[in-house]
């Protein structure tokens, strides 16, 4: 059942639904393992990064909104359930327990890197299909570049 119409052509949509969705899917999961580690930090960095994972996650929560909107807005139902999220996450992930300060910006920025990996092949893929959804995911990709950038500096000089 189809509730709200789009307009864009059906081929443009099916590239545009299956990139938004999987969008929304890496930020609701990034969102989650931000927060499972500013849950379980520990180390001397543990105040400032423990405050920087907040940004992640709010950025990660208000990105992931938007793009559910904008499936929304195409006729696109999104899917944020957490069973969704689950079985399509394949972001890197932090382990159980505690985890050192170091370890955390590494996870972060791995998790970030990925993400923004795949973006880029996303913002590919809607380049013809539909510019204002590519627009969304250029910014979205910008932002979580600069949240990246921040995190690698953390951890400077390489271990």
């Amino acid at each position: 059942m189809t509730v709200v119409r789009s307009t864009l052509p059906e081929s443009a949509r099916e590239v545009v639904g299956e990139a938004l969705q999987s969008t929304l899917v890496d930020l609701l999961g990034l969102s989650l393992i931000g927060k499972q580690a500013h849950w379980n930090i520990v180390g001397p960095r543990f105040r400032s990064i423990h405050l920087q994972l907040d940004e992640v996650v709010s950025t990660a929560r208000s990105f992931s909104d938007t793009v559910a909107e904008r499936a929304s807005a195409l006729g696109l139902p999104p899917d944020g359930r957490p069973e969704t999220v689950a079985a399509a996450y394949t972001l890197p992930g932090s382990k159980p327990g505690w985890i050192r300060d170091d370890e955390v910006v590494r996870l972060i920025v791995e998790a970030l890197e990925a993400a923004i990996g795949r973006l880029r092949e996303r913002i590919e893929t809607t380049e013809k299909a539909d510019p204002v959804t590519q627009d969304l995911l250029i910014g979205i990709t910008a932002e979580l570049e600069k949240q990246r950038w921040m995190f690698e500096a953390e951890n400077w000089p390489r271990d």
